[in-house]
């Protein structure tokens, strides 16, 4: 296993490290400090380098990038209505930056913060751990925050996502990373990747996408995703109802074991499966590296965000995000990458 340590630039006067990890089959994972962003998750194929996800080959390109292109969401990820919430008998008012809701933890949220980055390394894992501490005064949300991310690559190709957190007050914490897949040859757009998912409902959505609190079977729809079905399959499907993109609230069975979901391509070359310890993932189709495609809807990433259910502080049923005073939290997301 190797790391190794460069300088990505400056944002907002502030030095953004990168940091990359790489194994012996020359897997590698970049990390900028930057958003705790995963710039890279490349395998070697052949000879020849192959990325799983999508990125911006600079720095500048995840300064305020509208996608939050593959970059830590928190304190919560995903919207919640009204931008306010009831915890303790008080009610906690938040900057809604997505009018008149707040999304993805706000204007000052993990996305935009620079990490403080240390690294660790054993015979068959590499690491790198950022921690940064939120407070009020920074996102509205109660308790001073401390939070460390850990990106841990192993022998094995598989990426390996901790949050581990514990705030002075009672608080929400629901994060992740919105990471964009697209493991076809060329990565041109979506038509040759599937996907597979481990649930069998979806929420219902408002104008918004706000959850109305409802829960509705995927079975027979352009939602479907039971059995691996192409992108491009699923959204044709949506067409005839007058969808036009994926950015949907999946209900799946949380499982260290078993796959939320899994995405291939069509030629059968390779696939990443999915992991998570929680019952949620929002799908998003989108194409952040061209503005034509992305305004005719011609998709070339699909974000995959593993997180509880959002809004879940409204609905029972959904989740428990709620982080007690003093109590610490984990939470994993895993990508294993497969050679076919």
């Amino acid at each position: 296993m190797e790391i190794t340590k460069s300088a990505a630039g400056t944002l907002n006067q502030q030095d953004v490290s990168k940091y990359v990890l790489t194994n012996q089959q020359g897997t590698q994972v970049a990390v900028l400090t930057w958003g705790a962003t995963l710039q890279e998750f490349s395998v070697v194929e052949d000879g020849k380098r192959h990325s799983l996800i999508v990125n911006k080959p600079d720095l500048a390109g995840y300064d305020h990038n509208p996608y939050y292109l593959c970059q830590a969401l928190g304190r919560v990820a995903g919207r919640i209505a009204g931008a306010q919430f009831e915890l303790d008998g008080q009610t906690v008012h938040l900057e809604a930056n997505e009018e008149p809701n707040a999304s993805h933890g706000g204007p000052h949220g993990f996305t935009f913060v620079n990490w403080d980055a240390t690294t660790n390394q054993t015979a068959d894992t590499a690491s790198v751990v950022l921690t940064h501490t939120s407070t009020p005064a920074d996102d509205r949300y109660p308790g001073n925050l401390e939070t460390t991310i850990t990106y841990t690559l192993t022998e094995e190709n598989r990426l390996d996502i901790t949050f581990d957190a514990q705030s002075d007050a009672a608080t929400l914490f629901n994060p992740t990373i919105h990471t964009y897949f697209n493991v076809t040859d060329d990565q041109h757009d979506l038509d040759q990747q599937w996907v597979k998912l481990s649930g069998d409902k979806r929420l219902v959505l408002d104008q918004a996408k706000i959850p109305t609190g409802e829960m509705v079977p995927t079975a027979g729809t352009g939602y479907d995703f039971s059995q691996p079905r192409t992108v491009k399959d699923g959204l044709d499907q949506l067409h005839q109802t007058g969808q036009v993109e994926y950015d949907d609230a999946f209900v799946v069975e949380p499982s260290k074991d078993t796959p939320i979901a899994t995405i291939g391509d069509t030629t059968g070359h390779r696939e990443v499966a999915i992991y998570s310890d929680r019952n949620g993932l929002v799908v998003f189709t989108a194409n952040p590296t061209d503005d034509a495609r992305a305004d005719a809807r011609d998709y070339n990433a699909l974000a995959m965000e593993a997180q509880t259910l959002p809004d879940a502080i409204h609905h029972a049923d959904f989740g428990d995000v709620v982080l007690p005073a003093n109590q610490p939290v984990e939470h994993t997301i895993s990508y294993q990458y497969t050679r076919k």
